[in-house]
């Protein structure tokens, strides 16, 4: 059967629109986990790096009303945040909390990278600059850097917000405290 240019074109619109809508609902569920990740940073980071963890979720609670936006942009439904999130280890001390700052920016700096690639314009540019400002709050969390900020392989394919609840926001479960894998489908 022929198709006209015009009906191709609008399919492959459709496509792209459905693969961005689909990067964003991956971006809103890191920003959630980082969101609730943040909370569990603060409560165990020392004084000398509060205003840190504070910015840090300031900053990530900004993305996640930006990313409701743009779902709602799109015409999607944004996703909810779930009431708790898995660590990926336990966080008991001061040291810990950093290690999971920095985690979760690792984390969500690879969904970014996947906005990236699916967004379109603005959005695009506007996920480049969240992915950029995640790799530098990891690296001032860390002390160092990775040669590529949001790559599935550095992270562990840990890019991704599950949403898995968990019984102590100190312990650790089987989910991650940021994934978006299971959101991608």
């Amino acid at each position: 059967m022929l198709t006209s240019r015009a009906a191709r074109t609008d399919a492959a619109e459709d496509d792209a629109r459905g693969a961005e809508l689909r990067a964003l609902q991956a971006a809103l569920a890191a920003e959630h986990a980082a969101v609730y990740g943040y909370g569990v940073v603060g409560g165990r980071i020392g004084d000398d790096r509060r205003k840190e963890a504070r910015e840090g979720y300031d900053a990530h609670r900004a993305r996640r009303d930006e990313l409701r936006r743009g779902v709602r942009d799109l015409g999607g439904t944004p996703r909810a945040a779930a009431a708790a999130y898995g660590l990926p280890f336990p966080v008991p001390d001061a040291a810990a909390a950093a290690r999971l700052a920095a985690e979760l920016e690792d984390r969500v700096a690879a969904v970014y990278a996947d906005l990236v690639r699916d967004g379109a314009g603005t959005r695009r540019r506007d996920a480049a600059g969240a992915l950029r400002e995640a790799a530098v709050r990891a690296v001032r969390w860390r002390g160092s850097g990775v040669a590529f900020p949001g790559l599935a392989e550095r992270a562990g394919d840990a890019g991704t917000p599950t949403g898995t609840p968990t019984d102590s926001p100190s312990g650790p479960s089987s989910g991650t405290a940021s994934g978006a894998a299971a959101d991608r489908h």
